[in-house]
């Protein structure tokens, strides 16, 4: 900025979102004194813009171009805006909205509230509050400009000398519905994209989307105006609906449904996973609830576990043994499970049954269970010579028992169960160790006790009742040993549980005897006892060696739970996906197709203030990390730059190139932080699977912490992809 003077002043000059004035940053003046209409342009060339009495030079060429091109095309929308179709449809909008308020008009006005509703209904997401006080800063101003130019120019009409000046600032004139309007609806980004794609720069036709066909579809689903629709254009406001319309959405809706081939066998698959499903907080003391189950089983979880033990009056409970939390009548629990079973999917379930009871209360679970169960358990046996389990469409809508079975000459004895005990093993060795602090706060200290320094002791042995084994069909609990023990002895209704260490041992020295054993077998893996405080481990760590049943603390948001939830809504959220082909062919190899992604971060829309933070008032500094999980050398992240004191709409327009070598085990997480000295706060994230990417102009619904989706915040991004060349692998590759 150059003044009279010759003396240059460095300024950060802006050009608003309706297209109706030039503002710039820092300066003393007030914000509304800091602007230039563009009315009030007289001439503008190349290193030169004349603004009444503001002369501005570039720093450059290139941005003298940039700036002179596009207050040019500026000026030329702001010549025929008299004749523009937004504009029109906008007069149609407010001439209506003063129609059906005729007895509260007052110079030719309508309502504040009528008018905030308007500009509400086109972008639901900003908040009544912030559109009132804009109408309101636009009112002072053009009062003050009246006042100090005698002038009625501005849109105003004369007052009457008895009209009260409270009620015209609770009126809103066309003019300055049409400002703030543009304002609050006009997503620059999104104008700049139809003035590339549109041959007229106005407003987009048939000639400019895809096939005629599906091109007036799109009109005259998105179009507000009567006008563009019976003309075939489609508008920047019908643009902006399109984009941010479930049509335009970074998951492609393919994945809604099941789009996968389910009449593979079950091991094949894999299948979503609770651990301990009772606890709604931590392991060892928290509360205990049937409502785990039921909102496991509505969120597509196909695995649960019902820990069974003595209860009082001959009644069987279940809880965590060794611990404090309350104990849950088992036929509650069990009328929870048969009512919801197959509410959100209608692919088998597994009830993996931990059975601690005593011969006389394995009688009442037996009742229990073919009472309330019914006809819903599967009782068949596994097909003599069978090779593979049935497949998750022939176990439709049917309940398959986990738990030990008795051989045909066992003496009616087999080894324990005993998940629980492992934790008060591991809670007894920190005891001895000195500490005495509450139990709930030694999980980080449980890290700390080598497995070596753990109590061992033999799996105890109990009575299991004859009749309770036959329930048990196609998934037999037996201990693993080593993996040549499996491949030569173990049949493919026998399924092993891994504690998440040894599991996590055994995908870092045999990945690919690991790969192996799953093509067979179904492998299930629990976390381990220390995190009592009920935290996940990573999925992927498992699901990268072909484990089927990695068991997660649905009750714990956070990373992984994020990464599980998405991965199991690729296939219609049935809680089932099925597994790559290397990891179900008999013999295979890992082909790196190296796919290489690019993805840029446009913007972001109405991201809220973290919750529980009060440091700078509403004010939020947004910006994104793009994580990418998957097998090691596909992990990766990025950050864009942080965009300050703006959470409506910020720009991050910022792109990043990533390549991946296994496409199928990777997904991509965004995640919206606020940028704070005291320590960045989430904001929001989004997590999908890259199989289901769509790509081309998409937007992301942010989710909370817990899951839930933000009020209309989101992502603005675009993603396009190419595959390179191919190379081939020995399988254990993939999994390091």
């Amino acid at each position: 900025k150059i003044r009279p003077n010759s003396r240059v002043y460095q300024r950060y000059y802006l050009l608003d979102a309706g297209l109706q004035a030039l503002f710039w940053e820092p300066s003393k003046k007030e914000s509304d004194k800091a602007r230039i209409f563009l009315d009030s342009i007289r001439e503008v060339s190349l290193f030169l813009l004349k603004v009444q009495h503001l002369d501005l030079v570039a720093n450059s060429a290139e941005v003298a171009n940039i700036w002179v091109t596009g207050l040019r095309h500026a000026l030329d929308i702001l010549a025929n805006s008299q004749d523009s179709l937004r504009l029109r449809w906008l007069e149609q909008l407010f001439s209506s909205a003063a129609d059906q308020n005729k007895q509260e008009v007052i110079e030719e006005g309508i309502p504040l509230q009528s008018a905030v509703k308007l500009v509400q209904s086109v972008n639901p997401g900003v908040s009544s509050g912030k559109v009132e006080h804009r109408f309101k800063e636009i009112q002072r101003l053009r009062e003050k400009t009246c006042a100090l130019t005698s002038c009625n120019e501005s849109g105003f009409k004369d007052h009457a000398e008895n009209e009260k000046p409270s009620a015209r600032k609770e009126q809103v004139t066309k003019q300055e519905f049409i400002e703030v309007f543009h304002d609050f609806c006009t997503r620059p980004e999104i104008y700049f994209l139809l003035v590339q794609f549109s041959s007229n720069k106005e407003y987009l036709d048939a000639k400019d989307l895809m096939s005629e066909e599906m091109s007036l579809q799109l009109i005259q689903a998105h179009e507000p105006s009567e006008e563009g629709r019976q003309q075939g254009h489609l508008s920047l406001d019908g643009f902006t609906s399109y984009l941010t319309s479930s049509e335009c959405h970074l998951f492609d809706r393919e994945h809604d449904t099941i789009c996968q081939d389910m009449s593979q066998p079950l091991s094949h698959y894999y299948i979503n996973s609770s651990h301990n499903t009772y606890l709604i907080e931590d392991q060892f003391r928290g509360p205990s609830d049937k409502s785990g189950y039921i909102r496991a089983l509505k969120m597509g979880c196909r695995c649960v576990e019902v820990d069974v033990w003595d209860g009082p009056d001959g009644e069987p409970v279940v809880c965590t043994g060794h611990s404090l939390s309350r104990p849950l009548a088992l036929h509650s629990v069990l009328e929870a499970i048969a009512k919801f079973a197959f509410v959100a999917s209608e692919y088998p379930l597994i009830l993996c049954i931990e059975n601690h009871c005593s011969l006389q209360q394995q009688n009442v679970l037996l009742q229990h269970l073919t009472r309330i169960l019914g006809d819903k358990l599967y009782r068949d046996l596994p097909a003599e010579g069978a090779l593979y389990l049935p497949s998750p469409y022939e176990l439709r809508r049917r309940i398959l028992l986990k738990g030990k079975k008795l051989g045909p000459d066992s003496d009616g004895e087999v080894s324990e169960e005993d998940e629980g005990a492992e934790m008060s093993q591991r809670i007894k060795a920190v005891n001895a160790a000195g500490t005495e602090k509450d139990v709930v706060q030694k999980s980080v200290s449980l890290t700390s006790v080598p497995q070596s320094n753990m109590p061992h002791s033999s799996p105890k042995r109990f009575q299991l009742l004859r009749e309770l084994s036959d329930l048990v069909t196609l998934c037999h609990s037996v201990g693993f040993k080593d993996f040549k023990t499996s491949s030569k002895a173990q049949k493919p209704w026998e399924l092993c549980s891994f504690h998440e260490s040894l599991a996590l041992r055994l995908a870092g020295d045999s990945p690919g005897d690991f790969v192996n054993h799953n093509k067979h077998f179904l492998s299930r893996v629990y976390p381990n006892p220390m995190r009592i405080d009920s935290s996940n481990m990573n999925p992927q760590d498992l699901w990268k060696c072909g484990c089927q049943i990695v068991s997660m603390n649905f009750q714990t948001a956070g990373l992984m739970m994020d990464l599980n939830t998405a991965w199991f809504r690729q296939n219609g959220r049935c809680g089932y996906v099925l597994r790559p082909a290397i990891m179900r062919q008999e013999v295979s190899y890992f082909i790196s197709k190296m796919l290489v992604f690019f993805l840029q971060v446009i913007s972001g829309q109405n991201l809220p203030k973290p919750k529980g933070s009060g440091a700078k008032g509403d004010v939020v500094d947004p910006y994104v990390y793009v994580e990418i999980h998957g097998i090691p050398a596909d992990c990766s992240e990025r950050r864009t730059r942080t965009v300050r004191q703006n959470g409506d709409n910020p720009i991050f327009d910022e792109s990043f190139e990533f390549q991946i070598n296994l496409p199928e085990l990777a997904m991509v997480r965004f995640v919206v932080l606020d940028d704070d000295f005291i320590g960045d706060e989430f904001i929001g994230q989004y997590t999908i699977p890259l199989e289901c990417l769509q790509p081309g102009y998409r937007h992301v619904p942010l989710q909370s912490l817990t899951g839930e989706d933000l009020p209309h915040a989101k992502l603005f991004v675009h993603f396009c992809r190419t595959q390179q060349g191919v190379e081939a692998f020995q399988q254990k590759s993939m999994c390091r």
